[in-house]
């Protein structure tokens, strides 16, 4: 059956598809390196396991101690950071003995489910990681031993395991989220065997375990992005754990099956209650992310899929940035945005009202009764105590205040991002957006957040979003997409190192390490440099280097606003500064099609051709019969009057420059064919077919067994290419035939010159009656005279 889609919902589409559109030429990526780029530039280092596939399931970055941790199948690894991971050292470590076996018997795959796929990387000490793994369906957890700072130690005691219970789940394509603090474990996972058990958990330390209890109105049904422990003040008894997750909304009224984004946090001093949640969170609750396109009559395009989330830390360990990446999938189009929150919009949402429902037929509204004392959600500190209402744990919380909070997880108000839209918005790509991790960096005209956004195709997009003045608007600048992987596998992780300037991006494949910028592959220019817009990179005078604040350079140029090499490198001489200008002559055939290449550095470049005529220039009509594309002008049908000076110009950020100009001559279609009814009546029997009596196609010249020289033999075949393009398919058989004389044999080289000599004296005279009435000067085909040669 038919789906129906509601006239609004059309044209919110519709509009964010326009939208789309419009900003297509900026969102294009400014450079694209490939993968045999970035390693011959030695930008990339690609480590893949020693059995084949790594099956990459977890990473660890460790700066202090310059390691790079790897979980995957059935193994571990650690590698020392560098350009190359010239050292790296592995951990075999399969699930017990007996359990792979108990896993096939009850049905699950032997390759994608049964094994021990390391899931779980986090650091416990000063001396050892905790690693937890699925066990083949019974997770296990054990201590590795990296020893200390500027040592390469990596072991395990094997008969030193742990049940890892909910700590990962038993299927190692569930998702989950985890985050180790003060020697304590949060983690939310489904964790039963079934996958049907959706809890957050507390476990390890010195305290009781604790979890969610068993109610839709908690979670229902969640998918977990991420979880980080972030502190409220300088009172560690306010510390709370935040939890990003996806899950069916209990509040979406009649759109059943609808999925909504959530931040939840728990306190992380939670004990639980004392006759009501015992061992359960008494602190819990939660809100919705909104992160939306606003459309026509104030109704929004919502992204509801959470994909992943980054949290950039600041100076103020209390106020991070969180970036998360969103994705929605309809019948009509595919979208993925990147929305960017405050904590302190997230902190006041949960000060906010609570949502509220009396029963199956009232409406969700804001809760306006009396809340109790001290407010659910919040921790006891010293800053909940009051005279004569101190409270030194959950415990002694009164029942009434659990009773609320079991039954009033959700807040009213939803979170909205900064500016309350997206930073960035792609729709109907042909990949999807699946990482992301952003570096803040120091530039000249001032801060910006460099987004590295992983996809599942294997690439990376290096993203900045500007925002446009006293506008709402943000512009959004694609400074580069890498491809990291040689094949287009999904990218499964990624890290950044600001220490290092790096990149790690994991894969099913394997990791590899990639430099956030290299400057000089912008180009040795000034108005090159400045056009990038890169934030990690200026113009020093000399060279595109790396940009570095309070450095004692002052000639330094750098434009990431607006791009703009007019006002950067206004001292320097463009036309030469940017000395990519080509002045060739092409020739082409009458009623013949005919290509004009010009190709522009940049994709986000706008190409312009001009033609010029008797000193008159102007811009070249386009049509179904000449055509411009990403490679040049086409002309489908070559005229007479199509001849003069063609000019490819391109503007980019108010920057224009000229890239070629092509002089463009067209033979009369009745002088080559004369011609080649010439050439062919001196063709010699020796280059008939003798079976048929008809002449042979041209082979690969037999004379470059004759003594033709290795230069003799490139003109030859560039001329070939030449000859090819100007004549047309047409022609083929006659034009090879020709060729094969012009080159294989001296003799009648010599003897057709004078059909040559003819030919030219033909088109110098038509070119001279044509000069005395438009005033053009004389000119001799280059071609012509290399073919004569």
């Amino acid at each position: 059956m038919m789906k129906i889609f509601s006239p609004c919902f059309i044209m919110i589409i519709v509009a964010l598809l326009v939208a789309t559109v419009s900003a297509t030429k900026l969102n294009v990526p400014r450079l694209r390196l490939s993968h045999k780029d970035l390693l011959s530039t030695n930008r990339s280092s690609i480590f893949s396991c020693h059995h084949g596939h790594l099956s990459l399931n977890s990473i660890f970055l460790d700066e202090y101690r310059d390691r790079l941790f790897l979980g995957g199948k059935d193994v571990l690894y650690s590698l020392t950071l560098g350009p190359v991971s010239s050292e790296s050292k592995e951990i075999f470590w399969p699930p017990l003995p007996g359990n792979r076996e108990d896993c096939i018997q009850t049905g699950k795959d032997p390759q994608t489910e049964c094994a021990n796929f390391v899931r779980l990387l986090q650091p416990y000490n000063r001396t050892h990681l905790l690693a937890c793994g699925t066990g083949a369906f019974q997770p296990m957890c054990a201590f590795i031993y990296v020893g200390h700072r500027g040592e390469h130690m990596f072991s395990m005691d094997p008969l030193n395991v742990e049940n890892g219970r909910g700590r990962v789940p038993h299927d190692p394509s569930f998702p989950f989220a985890s985050t180790f603090s003060g020697g304590e474990l949060y983690t939310g996972l489904t964790a039963d065997f079934l996958g049907r058990d959706s809890v957050i958990f507390r476990s390890m330390g010195g305290r009781s375990t604790m979890r969610t209890e068993t109610d839709q109105k908690l979670l229902h049904d969640p998918k977990f992005i991420a979880a980080h422990l972030i502190p409220d003040n300088d009172d560690r008894d306010n510390d709370k754990v935040y939890f990003f997750f996806t899950e069916k909304a209990t509040e979406a009224g009649d759109r059943e099956g609808a999925i909504h984004t959530r931040v939840g946090r728990v306190c992380a001093n939670d004990v639980g209650g004392q006759r009501v949640l015992v061992n359960k969170w008494s602190t819990f609750i939660k809100a919705r992310l909104v992160c939306s396109v606003p459309g026509p009559h104030g109704i929004d395009t919502h992204f509801n899929q959470l994909e992943d989330v980054f949290m950039l830390r600041t100076k103020d360990e209390r106020n991070p940035d969180v970036y998360a990446i969103f994705s929605t999938i309809s019948n009509v189009f595919q979208g993925f945005a990147v929305c960017v929150y405050r904590m302190a919009d997230i902190r006041e949402v949960f000060n906010g009202p609570f949502a509220h429902k009396e029963g199956p037929d009232y409406q969700w509204g804001a809760y306006e009764g009396r809340v109790p004392y001290p407010r659910p959600g919040v921790c006891p500190s010293k800053i909940t105590n009051q005279p004569g209402r101190e409270f030194g744990s959950t415990k002694d919380f009164p029942d009434s205040v659990l009773q609320f909070a079991r039954s009033h997880p959700l807040m009213w108000r939803p979170v909205y991002p900064v500016l309350r839209r997206p930073v960035l918005v792609k729709a109907n790509i042909p990949y999807k957006l699946k990482q992301i991790v952003v570096d803040r960096v120091e530039a000249e005209d001032g801060q910006y957040d460099v987004m590295f956004i992983g996809t599942d195709v294997g690439t990376v997009l290096k993203v900045i979003a500007l925002n446009s003045g006293n506008s709402l608007e943000t512009e959004e600048v694609t400074l580069e997409e890498l491809q990291i992987f040689k094949e287009p596998i999904p990218i499964t992780s990624l890290d950044i190192s600001v220490k290092r300037q790096a990149l790690y991006a994991g894969s099913p494949v394997g990791v590899a390490q990639v430099k956030l910028h290299r400057c000089e592959t912008y180009g040795k220019a000034c108005a090159e440099c400045c056009l990038a817009r890169d934030p990690y990179c200026a113009w020093d005078g000399s060279s595109c280097t790396r940009y570095i604040p309070n450095s004692k350079r002052r000639y330094r140029r750098q434009d990431i606003r607006h791009g703009n090499p007019a006002l950067q490198c206004v001292d320097q001489n463009l036309s030469e500064d940017v000395d990519v200008t080509e002045d060739r002559m092409v020739y082409g055939t009458e009623n013949n099609s005919t290509f004009l290449e010009c190709v522009p550095r940049s994709p986000q470049a706008t190409v312009t051709w001009l033609v010029q005529r008797d000193d008159h220039k102007e811009e070249v009509k386009l049509d179904d019969r000449v055509m411009s594309t990403d490679q040049g002008l086409l002309f489908r049908r070559l005229f007479r009057q199509d001849e003069g000076v063609y000019i490819c110009r391109t503007r980019e950020h108010g920057f224009t420059q000229i890239l070629a100009r092509l002089t463009l001559e067209v033979l009369q279609g009745e002088t080559v064919d004369e011609l080649m009814a010439r050439g062919n009546t001196g063709i010699s029997d020796s280059n008939k077919d003798r079976s048929t009596g008809s002449y042979r196609a041209w082979m690969p010249c037999s004379a470059y067994s004759r003594g033709g020289s290795s230069s003799q033999i490139g003109q030859s075949r560039t001329w070939f290419k030449d000859i090819m393009q100007l004549i047309g398919p047409s022609n083929l058989p006659h034009v090879e035939e020709y060729c094969e004389r012009m080159w294989c044999n001296d003799k009648l080289k010599r003897k057709h010159k004078s059909i040559i000599e003819k030919y030219r004296q033909a088109q110098e005279s038509a070119r001279k009656t044509r000069s005395k009435s438009s005033g053009e000067r004389n000119r001799t085909p280059r071609d012509l005279r290399a073919w004569e040669e």
